[in-house]
């Protein structure tokens, strides 16, 4: 792997009416775990139900009803810290979290507290090409999600839907490592990326499957240093937690709006509130939900149901070896083995999807002049019409066979554009395409250089001045090309030109 060099960018400083103040940030990001079952029961987790088809005796909290660990569920956990370089846990336990709330019917949530099954790790946010941060992992542990509760389909009653009752959660705790609004997005952008690469979550935070809890303080420069040197929280300011943010958009601005709310307070003489609050995207403005709950508020305790989960280190090197090559890796080899810049090698890798048709157009091709044609040409045509890779109507063995022509020489960049639109449009086989349609570059230089001629012959007057200024002579190589309808070779049309013209 190719050891990329980064510098660490500068954090985020917003200025007061009276002082400086700097942002510290950490993100307690929540990402549905893919699995087809729940964590403690066999109910499916299909998006889209019926409301209260998916729920088993178990999530409903039936009397008598025991859960049981879906294997599956930590195999994904045990994955997603693998993939962020984390510490496994081969000894982990479940806690009961006790807070009463309509959509949790057991009372409790049954999570992991003291022992999680993942420990620390660190993900590398881009933050532009040769920029970057390392943010550290504080811990992952799983836990199961709560139902939902629907208050808009009736103006005296609410609803509740417990489909998504007992639904593995991984919650991702990072340290108070990130620095500004931006720097935030980017982290949940990346670990994002990273969880879909892996498989263990689909990214999909329309669906709510991936939601984060902000929390967000103020401090004065130089106090962030100050922490990283004692470890000591006092430096960074009361925090206050941003709950359920599901848009990397409404991320930062919800920061933004926290951070001046917090400096209005202090610089008034105010004392900022440890607390819960909500963000309201329509008044861009966030708002208090409750006071700032502690871990004792919660009354955990160990869960009597389930015994200390232990797991052999062998099956976490099975796991282990079975990753795939993660973005940072593959976007290191685009730039070390095909030689393209950082910023192609991260559009290429954004997504594992089309890092594969990536792959699959450049085997045995010219890496550039593929990454050129994805990037440029049909990535270009996808986000037009708003599609995604995986609707493309081209394939990558069309998209291959278009660069084949290229570099036999059969056609020129030119013709293949309109090769490019026939495929794209009407399907088909590119070399097929060309040869029906009579569309092969001339590259015999006597076709060529009796254009030439006749061009010359013509235009005495534009001969002359070309002689006075050879830069002139790219109007006869267009000329030549108009008259063969693109079809002529653009190098042998510009080392004729420039021979005849002297």
């Amino acid at each position: 792997m190719l050891d990329l060099t980064y510098e660490t960018p500068k954090p985020k400083v917003i200025a007061g009416a009276k002082q400086d103040w700097e942002l510290v940030i950490g993100l307690e990001v929540h990402a549905q775990v893919a699995s087809n079952a729940k964590l403690f029961s066999g109910a499916s987790t299909a998006f889209g139900a019926e409301p209260n088809s998916n729920v088993s005796f178990v999530d409903a909290a039936m009397p008598g009803m025991l859960p049981v660990i879906n294997e599956f569920c930590i195999e994904q956990a045990v994955r997603t810290g693998l993939g962020l370089n984390a510490e496994i846990n081969l000894t982990s336990a479940f806690d009961r979290k006790n807070y009463f709330y309509p959509d949790l019917p057991q009372g409790y949530q049954i999570s992991q507290l003291y022992h999680p099954i993942v420990g620390e790790g660190e993900i590398l946010v881009d933050m532009g090409p040769g920029i970057a941060r390392k943010v550290r992992i504080e811990r992952i542990h799983l836990e199961q999600d709560a139902g939902k509760s629907i208050h808009d389909m009736d103006p005296a009653m609410s609803f509740v839907d417990l489909n998504r009752t007992g639904v593995a959660l991984m919650e991702i705790v990072s340290r108070p490592d990130i620095r500004g609004p931006e720097e935030a997005a980017a982290y949940v952008g990346k670990l994002r990326q990273i969880l879909r690469y892996l498989g263990t979550c689909d990214g999909n935070m329309q669906n709510g499957n991936l939601r984060a809890d902000v929390n967000v303080s103020i401090c004065s420069p130089g106090a962030y240093e100050r922490y990283q040197e004692t470890q000591d929280f006092s430096h960074l300011g009361t925090r206050c937690e941003i709950k359920n943010m599901n848009s990397m958009r409404f991320i930062q601005a919800a920061i933004e709006y926290e951070a001046r709310r917090q400096i209005g307070i202090v610089e008034a003489g105010g004392t900022v509130d440890q607390e819960t609050r909500l963000y309201d995207p329509d008044k861009g403005e966030t708002r208090s939900m409750r006071s700032k709950e502690e871990a004792h508020d919660y009354r955990y305790f160990p869960c009597p149901d389930l015994l200390p989960l232990e797991i052999e280190q062998a099956w976490v090197d099975d796991i282990k070896a079975s990753l795939p090559e993660l973005p940072d890796a593959k976007k290191a080899r685009f730039v070390l083995d095909l030689g393209m810049t950082e910023y192609d090698a991260s559009v290429l890798t954004a997504d594992a999807e089309s890092a594969a048709f990536f792959e699959e157009v450049a085997q045995g091709r010219d890496g550039k002049l593929a990454a050129n044609w994805v990037i440029n040409e049909l990535f270009g045509r996808l986000k037009k019409e708003d599609h995604l890779i995986t609707e493309s109507p081209m394939s990558a063995a069309q998209l291959g066979g278009i660069i084949d022509l290229i570099s036999t020489g059969d056609i020129s960049g030119k013709i293949a554009k309109d090769v490019f639109e026939i495929v794209y449009t009407e399907g088909g086989e590119p070399a097929e395409i060309v040869e029906a349609r009579g569309m092969k570059q001339v590259t015999d230089t006597g076709a060529i250089e009796a254009a030439v001629d006749k061009i010359i012959a013509e235009n005495p007057a534009q001969v002359e001045k070309a002689k006075q200024n050879p830069k002139l002579a790219g109007w006869f190589v267009g000329q030549v090309m108009k008259a063969t309808g693109g079809k002529a070779n653009p190098k042998a049309v510009n080392e004729i030109v420039s021979k005849k013209l002297g």
